[in-house]
């Protein structure tokens, strides 16, 4: 794991001479317009941790800050005024799901979508944690000592593979886990940056409307909460990438229900993380 102060905010980008490398974004930079610019490399990965060097390179193409996670725990029904506008009784444990590692895009990459999951497709705005090393039985109070850092991360959902019990089961990781389903970025935010996570807040938007807007205060299952309920009894790997629920204004529940349609571009935005903004494409 990177010791505290390796990084402010970690990208992983292709270099202008076709490579792949990981670096570093200082708060006063704008990683919205970072194509182009020079940022400090740094050496390693995401299990072994980071280190700082003295190169630098120029960002020809921003990609997922995650080549590859372990898995993709999500949870689902985690924010109290959602879970009134879906009329939804809150249960005694975190709603858990888990989307493949295949499912992750980058903060700025199209979202190609199936042609038969295209009727009810949703969105989810969604504080994403990455975890830093490796853990199993992590306490909640010592649960943030394992946190690589904060991104945001979009859940899409095919409402019509999820919400009927007679097609899912009441089984939610088949609707969830389709390729491209899994938008995070643009960086991972340090914990240095971010000692807090439950004070952020953030909004999504469809082609410029604002759907979602909240702050993770309305959590009901806090980040400490939620790690320490996922390592319970099982071992937590580094680069595991926990999405943390949404909050209310998913297109499911607006009267008439807002779904996602081709073109359309959604935005989730996060303070001290930064935007990633996605084209929906129908294939």
């Amino acid at each position: 794991m990177a010791e505290k102060g390796v990084f402010d905010r970690l990208i992983r980008f292709i270099d202008n001479e076709g490579a792949h490398r990981y670096g570093d974004v200082p708060v006063d930079l704008s990683i919205a317009e970072i194509e182009g610019k020079a940022v400090s490399v740094l050496s390693g990965n995401v299990k072994d941790g980071f280190k700082k060097t003295s190169e630098t390179k120029p960002v020809s193409k921003l990609l997922c800050p995650l080549q590859y996670a372990p898995i993709i725990p999500c949870i689902g029904l985690n924010y109290r005024h959602h879970a009134e506008e879906a009329k939804m009784t809150i249960p005694t444990h975190p709603v858990l799901f888990v989307k493949p590692s295949d499912a992750l895009i980058g903060p700025f990459d199209d979202i190609h979508i199936h042609p038969e999951v295209q009727q009810q497709l949703d969105y989810e705005g969604e504080l994403t944690v990455v975890i830093g090393r490796d853990g199993k039985n992590i306490a909640a109070e010592n649960a943030l000592d394992y946190v690589l850092g904060y991104t945001v991360g979009n859940d899409l959902s095919a409402r019509d593979y999820q919400v009927p019990a007679s097609v899912s089961g009441g089984q939610y990781s088949y609707a969830k886990s389709f390729d491209d389903f899994a938008p995070i970025g643009p960086c991972i935010t340090s914990t240095s940056l971010i000692p807090e996570p439950q004070v952020l807040k953030f909004t999504t938007k469809v082609n410029g409307e604002v759907r979602q807007q909240s702050e993770t205060a309305d959590m009901i299952w806090s980040v400490r909460q939620i790690i320490a309920h996922l390592s319970r009894g099982t071992t937590l790997r580094a680069g595991t990438c926990i999405m943390t629920g949404t909050p209310s204004g998913v297109g499911l529940w607006m009267q008439p229900p807002k779904f996602l349609k081709n073109g359309d571009v959604i935005e989730v935005e996060f303070e001290h993380i930064g935007i990633i903004k996605n084209k929906v494409v129908f294939d």
